[in-house]
């Protein structure tokens, strides 16, 4: 989307990655700019002053009490360091430093190991303590050394965010391979748990977005769609006005910055296309509020990737539930339009892999097939292949009438019957479902967008949250993995079961 308008050039707020540079208030981000020649003893060093030691366990509690001003200094220092280090490898090199270097200390926790077995062969029933305090023992020698630094810099003014743009560069590097490992692997844990105790409901503020929000908020929740990108100024007026909601989580630490974002649509029924939510029309400035009575969330959003896995949508959809019914009581059906990326890919490789294998897979029947070959005049199984990775077939109204009912049965098995250690193998299936929602219906032509054909065929879905049965849905999602869905998706699902072999 090109720029909301001319002030907010100058009025953005502060981005979490922040150009390079030398800070010039701290020593070590100096020492950083010097070139690549003194780049390994400067990160020794940094790291070596910043990350605070594991403190004897008899004197672990005033350890843990705040910082004192050396801390803070050193904490501030490495904030300054870590930011003037050019953004991708240096940072990944530092992050894998860290993380290999500054961890348990395995000398410590074999020694506490010991001692817990020790007591129990001991068999110490009469008298726990002693095995209880070898337990907690070991317990704190699991600490890693990095953990403590962590600690510090979310007590700095600032920090919080910092730590996020940290994790930000941790997953960045795990994706690019510029480091990785378990040690990594294992520092990405660590902080993800900490940044979801730091960043629960307690510290959260709703707040919704409106036309008279500022220039520097709309700019942010425009950049940040990831869903159904925001086309023009209009576009974003439009999201944000009558028949419309837009909500955001900020954290009080860092107040301004968005963290998730969901768009909601004010409708009269459950909506089957996002053409009807997001096209360009005036916007209507007054609602009728008896033509509302569905509210469709269809859009949700992540603005900081540093807080990657961090549970925030589901409190978010559940703070907003609330807020409308405030707002309009008669409000009783709540349901997504929720995009199905990757079933695309999917089906493609189902494809290639009856290329190979006539007898292992056959997603369509013999009469789909050769209705396919007379119209395209081609042999079915490669044809579809091409024309599913260019969007051609929507270009022919015989073809795409042709291949909705197969690929509305084959998307309804991906939803519902392919699985990732049993759960829904579609990352957006999987978070609804969890929440309690059901597998409701599936539109077909819902996102003739390029992006919409390309990742799914044009289908989308819609999850729908019965209220009274959310908690009950999901404690059978998460508890024996049974998926709850309508007569619709059922139907497709055994059309499916009936007419292809995978």
């Amino acid at each position: 989307m090109r720029r909301l308008g001319p002030c907010l050039a100058a009025q953005r707020l502060f981005r979490l990655r922040r150009p390079s540079g030398c800070p010039r208030p701290v020593a070590m981000a100096t020492e950083a700019c010097r070139g690549p020649g003194s780049s390994s003893s400067s990160m020794e060093e940094a790291l070596s002053r910043a990350v605070p030691p594991l403190p004897p366990y008899e004197t672990r509690e005033k350890a843990a009490a705040p910082a004192g001003a050396a801390l803070e200094q050193h904490s501030a220092e490495f904030m300054g360091y870590y930011r003037a280090l050019e953004a991708g490898r240096p940072r990944a090199e530092l992050l894998a430093r860290l993380a290999r270097d500054f961890g348990v200390e395995h000398g410590r926790v074999a020694e506490g190991c010991a001692r817990v077995l020790r007591l129990q062969q001991q068999n110490q029933q009469d008298e726990p303590g002693a095995l209880l305090q070898a337990e907690d023992r070991l317990r704190h020698y699991l600490t890693p050394r990095y953990r403590g630094l962590f600690q510090h810099l979310g007590r700095q003014e600032g920090g919080l965010r910092f730590l996020v743009e940290l994790r930000r560069d941790l997953l960045d590097a795990l994706a690019s391979r510029q480091a990785e490992g378990p040690h990594l692997r294992e520092m990405n844990g660590v902080l993800k748990n900490m940044l979801s105790e730091w960043f629960s409901t307690g510290f959260l503020n709703l707040e919704r977005v409106t036309w008279q929000s500022s220039c520097e908020i709309l700019q942010k929740i425009s950049d940040s769609e990831a869903v159904h990108p925001v086309r023009n100024w209009m576009d974003m007026k439009r999201r944000v006005g009558s028949y419309r909601r837009c909500y955001y989580f900020d954290h009080c630490a860092i107040p301004g910055e968005p963290l998730i974002v969901l768009h909601v649509a004010l409708t009269d029924e459950i909506s089957s296309s996002i053409q009807t939510i997001v096209k360009e029309v005036p916007p209507l400035e007054v609602e009728d509020l008896n033509e509302i009575t569905t509210a469709i969330f269809y859009s949700i959003s992540l603005t900081q990737q540093g807080v990657q896995g961090v549970e925030l949508g589901t409190y978010l959809i559940k703070r907003v539930v609330k807020e409308l019914q405030v707002e309009f009581p008669h409000i009783k059906v709540f349901s997504t339009l929720s995009p199905i990326p990757g079933f695309t890919k999917w089906l493609v490789g189902l494809l290639s892999a009856q290329s190979k294998d006539q007898d292992r897979s056959s997603p369509f029947t013999d009469p789909e097939y050769r209705e396919i070959s007379e119209i395209t005049g081609d042999p079915a199984v490669e044809i579809l292949k091409r024309l599913l990775a260019n969007n051609e077939w929507t270009r022919s109204e015989k073809l795409a009438r042709v291949l909705q009912q197969p690929l509305m049965r084959l998307c309804a098995w991906y939803l519902y019957g392919e699985k990732h250690r049993g759960y829904a193998l579609n990352p957006v299936a999987n978070f609804h479902l969890q929440n309690g929602a059901v597998l409701w219906r599936l539109n077909w032509m819902a996102d003739t967008s390029p992006r919409g054909i390309t990742a799914s065929c044009s289908m989308m879905v819609n999850y729908r949250y019965f209220l009274e049965d959310t908690t009950s849905n999901s404690a059978a999602y998460l508890g024996t993995k049974q998926i709850k869905a309508s007569e619709q998706v059922l139907s497709l699902v055994s059309q499916f079961q009936q007419n292809s072999k995978l």
